[in-house]
């Protein structure tokens, strides 16, 4: 699995957010039995850059937290029996790895949720990588059954790494 991670911001977590990054996305493709190697992009971001970033590719004109980036189609959210259908276009030539898209989050929104929501940054920032790792997959939030059942399988991932409220 290759995860590159890029600050594009001054990040001043206490903790290692590299290593958690990795722990967090590795664990949510295992748990959601993701079935190849992967390469993930995980950019790291002021309030300004999300907010262009928004603005450009989104039409909102404000910052968000976290955005997701896939590069692959589904039929079916979590069905990845479609994935080899376009070697090309779905995978790394020289790695091999499926490119299963971008995430980028807002350092100073995992801050201001943290302390909003009462829970801690670690908590918080590791929650913003779930989410967006589930959207990779083609889950999504646009209907209330749809956002119930994604934010059943993000605590439940949580839970199972012990990253609590």
């Amino acid at each position: 699995m290759t995860i590159t991670i890029e600050e594009e911001t001054e990040v001043t977590f206490t903790f290692d957010y590299c290593k958690l990054a990795e722990e967090v996305i590795t664990f949510a493709l295992d748990e959601e039995s993701f079935p190849y190697e992967a390469e993930v992009n995980l950019t790291l971001v002021d309030n300004d850059a999300i907010w262009e970033i928004n603005r450009e590719y989104r039409n909102i004109d404000r910052p968000t937290d976290v955005l997701s980036f896939p590069m692959l189609s589904y039929q079916t959210a979590g069905d990845f029996s479609d994935i080899e259908d376009d070697i090309e276009g779905n995978f790394n030539p020289d790695t091999g790895e499926v490119l299963l898209g971008d995430i980028v989050i807002s350092i100073p929104k995992v801050f201001e949720q943290a302390e909003a929501y009462g829970h801690s940054v670690r908590r918080e920032f590791a929650f913003l990588i779930v989410h967006s790792v589930l959207h990779l997959l083609g889950y999504d939030h646009m209907t209330p059954e749809d956002a119930a059942f994604m934010e059943n399988k993000q605590k439940n991932i949580l839970n199972a790494m012990n990253i609590l409220r």
